[in-house]
């Protein structure tokens, strides 16, 4: 099973290498492009700062993960039942998708104070919508003869839709999922750029432009990598739950 993750280590070397080999021949100033080693020193010297905000943002970034996983698959199950709500509501969704949320966080801000709220709603904004668009087509895309079967039997709609339609819709929730857990990264990092210190602490964003306004690009690059780390854990968690919860019976995962 290990050798899986061969490939992707490999190319993260040589990435790593190219990098460091790009910096050395070209000489390229440290403001611009500060080479590797440099950035490992700053995520050893200032790890006890940069873990400190790593928590602050992987509790946001979850926060507003589970809340568009949660909201999400309802406003999917709930559009799903009726066609008129479809086309009432479903248009109103897209807006997640479309709305700038560089230009409404400061908005947010203002609404609810510096805290970690507005960064967690941020996160949910930016992610929810993902979650909406795969559930409501795995909903939509389930077997019409099994659902004539169940309709035959006499099965009340609530049973179908828990014994039937969501089953049959998991691979598509697991896909909005997994793109939703690397938004909702995006989107906390974008919002502490405005919201700065959240509760007790700083997150990764204020970290990166405080780092970036102090002339150190290594620390600001420090932080940058610990906020990918975040998303490919979240990701990697949810291809996790995926495998043990699909294995069984879904050829994706078998």
């Amino acid at each position: 099973m290990l050798w899986r993750y061969v490939p992707p280590i490999a190319v993260f070397v040589a990435v790593l290498i190219a990098w460091q080999a790009y910096a050395v021949i070209t000489g390229a100033p440290a403001y611009l492009l500060p080479k590797p080693l440099a950035v490992l020193r700053s995520l050893v010297a200032d790890r006890d700062n940069l873990l400190s905000s790593l928590g602050w943002t992987a509790l946001a970034a979850l926060g507003g993960f589970a809340a568009s996983a949660l909201i999400g698959v309802s406003i999917a199950v709930l559009l799903s039942t009726s066609t008129i709500l479809r086309r009432a509501f479903y248009p109103y969704t897209v807006f997640f998708q479309t709305v700038p949320i560089i230009a409404i966080a400061p908005m947010l801000v203002i609404l609810m104070g510096f805290g970690i709220l507005p960064v967690v709603v941020c996160a949910f904004i930016v992610s929810v919508f993902p979650v909406i668009a795969n559930t409501l087509t795995g909903l939509l895309s389930t077997d019409p003869a099994l659902v004539d079967l169940f309709r035959l039997y006499g099965a009340r709609p609530v049973a179908a839709m828990w014994k039937l339609r969501l089953p049959s819709a998991l691979p598509n929730i697991f896909t909005g999922l997994r793109i939703s857990a690397g938004l909702a990264v995006i989107g906390t990092v974008v919002a502490e750029f405005f919201v700065g210190e959240i509760v007790r602490g700083e997150g990764l964003g204020v970290r990166i432009v405080s780092a970036t306004k102090q002339g150190e690009p290594d620390l600001a690059f420090a932080a940058v990598l610990l906020a990918s780390l975040l998303g490919l854990t979240m990701f990697g968690a949810v291809n996790l739950i995926s495998h043990f919860a699909l294995r069984r019976w879904h050829a994706s995962e078998q």
